[in-house]
């Protein structure tokens, strides 16, 4: 993957400079190594895409969700006031995440904290670059590969976003196969609620197992997913279910995979 110079804030604004969008990283993005690979593989769409983008580097703190999601509401609201008021000095507008847990805090649970901007999940500005023709998909990578598209909980039914991932995919030619439960229906990969940060509670399986089962009755080839925690339950599943050919990958990662890809 081609190196790509990616400014901070701080960079811009000393320079008088606005980007078109910040792209907000996100704990997992910043620091887990696999989900680095989906930061990497957003960064490059958006820079072959012509997008003036930027980030918060070390300025940028959780966005709160696994506290709040734990119950430490005072918690979410300290780190949520330290990162509006940073967005505010930079007079940020639009924000960019690959993750839907920073998505739908930052656009659903900022505002009654005074923190209001136009949030988008990587999918949904990767679809309108398509749209605008900004970004084209040529090749066939994975044309006829059965892939199947897991809904992430903050995206799907928090935020009634199904059709952008799924429209995505559609343009690689994939054969896009849905599992029993999917989109309104879809079942969490078992990372919610701050869940991915604490042991199991009892049960007879695993949330994340139940989930991989379930996609596996497809036979795919690849899972999508458009989240960093989704990423992560489903490769601990299909190693669990010993299921080595089949591959995890984020939507970007696909597209960057795919094919080659013009302005």
């Amino acid at each position: 993957m081609q190196k790509i110079y990616i400014p901070t804030m701080a960079e811009l604004f000393a320079k008088g400079e606005k980007p078109e969008i910040l792209f907000w990283v996100g704990c997992a993005g910043s620091f887990d190594e696999r989900a680095k690979r989906i930061t990497r593989a957003f960064a490059t769409l958006l820079h072959r895409a012509g997008v003036r983008f930027a980030v918060l580097g070390t300025e940028e703190g959780c966005t709160g969700d696994p506290a709040k999601r734990a119950g430490n509401e005072f918690l979410f609201q300290m780190q949520a006031l330290t990162n509006i008021q940073v967005l505010d000095n930079y007079e940020v507008t639009k924000i960019v995440t690959t993750c839907p847990h920073c998505f739908n805090t930052i656009k659903n649970e900022y505002p009654s904290l005074g923190g209001n901007y136009q949030v988008l999940h990587h999918t949904q500005l990767l679809q309108q670059l398509l749209d605008e023709g900004r970004l084209k998909v040529e090749g066939g990578f994975f044309k006829g590969k059965r892939i199947t598209f897991h809904d992430p909980c903050y995206l799907g039914r928090a935020n009634n976003e199904y059709e952008a991932p799924r429209s995505l995919l559609e343009t690689i030619e994939a054969q896009v196969l849905e599992m029993k439960k999917c989109k309104a229906h879809a079942m969490c990969c078992g990372a919610g609620g701050a869940q991915m940060f604490k042991e199991a509670e009892a049960g007879n399986k695993e949330i994340n197992i139940e989930r991989t089962e379930q996609a596996l009755d497809i036979q795919p080839d690849i899972i999508a997913t458009g989240c960093p925690f989704c990423n992560t339950m489903f490769s601990d599943g299909l190693k669990f279910k010993q299921k080595t050919t089949i591959q995890v990958k984020d939507i970007a990662e696909i597209l960057v995979e795919n094919s080659k890809l013009n302005n």
